[in-house]
């Protein structure tokens, strides 16, 4: 079942990337007592996602932030080595946490998973964004295939408003 607006977001862990090599993060340490905006992309280097997508939230950091929001994080169905080179090559910073979905756990888990199998990409999560206070879901963005409109950072500041 799709995750909607008011529920609390599941239990998970990602990966992430740390000083000292890859390490991973819970859900709850990235959600508790936070507000948070979680995107979700179907691949890491996939062009709307590396042109677009991440570029967006990483140009409107700041608005984010002045808007409540804590953490502005980016998961993919891509290991945790692809999702720090993919950061580094697009300028990240400490402005969007990289989380490697690797297995498409937490992308099941909210029932956004994608069959992407004719793309030659296997199952991957949906692009979507989901705004979280403390652990649940206050607005969910899930983008129809092929389009790019209602998770772009655009769409997210106008829903924070």
């Amino acid at each position: 079942m799709t995750i909607s607006a008011g529920e609390k977001m599941p239990s998970g862990t990602f990966g992430v990337m740390t000083e000292s090599g890859p390490g991973s993060l819970s859900s709850n340490e990235l959600f508790a007592g936070k507000k948070v905006v979680l995107v979700s992309v179907p691949g890491a280097f996939t062009p709307t996602c590396s042109l677009n997508h991440l570029p967006g939230f990483i140009d409107h950091a700041e608005q984010l932030t002045a808007k409540g929001v804590d953490t502005v994080a980016c998961m993919a169905v891509n290991d945790v080595f692809v999702m720090d080179a993919w950061g580094k090559d697009r300028g990240v910073g400490e402005k969007v946490v990289m989380l490697a979905d690797g297995n498409g756990e937490y992308s099941r888990a909210l029932g956004l998973e994608l069959d992407a199998s004719g793309f030659g990409m296997g199952m991957r999560g949906q692009r979507f964004a989901i705004v979280v206070d403390d652990g649940v879901a206050t607005h969910v963005a899930i983008e129809d295939p092929g389009q790019f409109e209602v998770s772009k950072a655009e769409a997210i500041l106008a829903a924070l408003s």
